[in-house]
């Protein structure tokens, strides 16, 4: 499976479950107005694919209940040299400064490293 299918997976998983739902620990809080009173409150409603992805990413217990972890990192400079191809260790001298200024302007280079865990599958991706 690649990271849409298993985000795919595990919201559909969270809908189905969520469906008759009332527990407002696993649904997003909406502000609602009664129509006939005009009165404003608060509600509840599942949460859309990007707020679940978001949410499992900030609430480690929502990320646990619906089993998919989401671990986001900058990569650093060293990894991004190494990633474009270049010798990290023998680094130095003259023209380093512009590999690495080149490195950093180079917007097909990725700059994130991306964990996904789903039902004991670990998938790793670069942004």
């Amino acid at each position: 499976m690649n990271k849409e299918q298993i985000i795919d997976e595990a919201h559909q998983n969270y809908v189905k479950e969520t469906m008759f739902d009332s527990d407002p620990k696993w649904l997003e809080p909406v502000p609602v107005m009664d129509m006939k009173t005009g009165e404003k409150s608060m509600g509840v409603r599942q949460y859309g694919k990007e707020s679940f992805i978001n949410k499992c990413k900030m609430d480690p217990e929502f990320s646990e209940k619906w089993g998919l972890k989401i671990e986001e990192r900058e990569l650093s400079e060293k990894e991004r040299i190494i990633f474009a191809g270049y010798d990290y260790e023998n680094g130095g001298g003259i023209g380093w400064n512009m590999i690495r200024e080149t490195v950093d302007m180079d917007n097909s280079i990725p700059r994130k490293l991306i964990t996904l865990t789903y039902n004991n599958e670990k998938i790793e991706s670069y942004e």
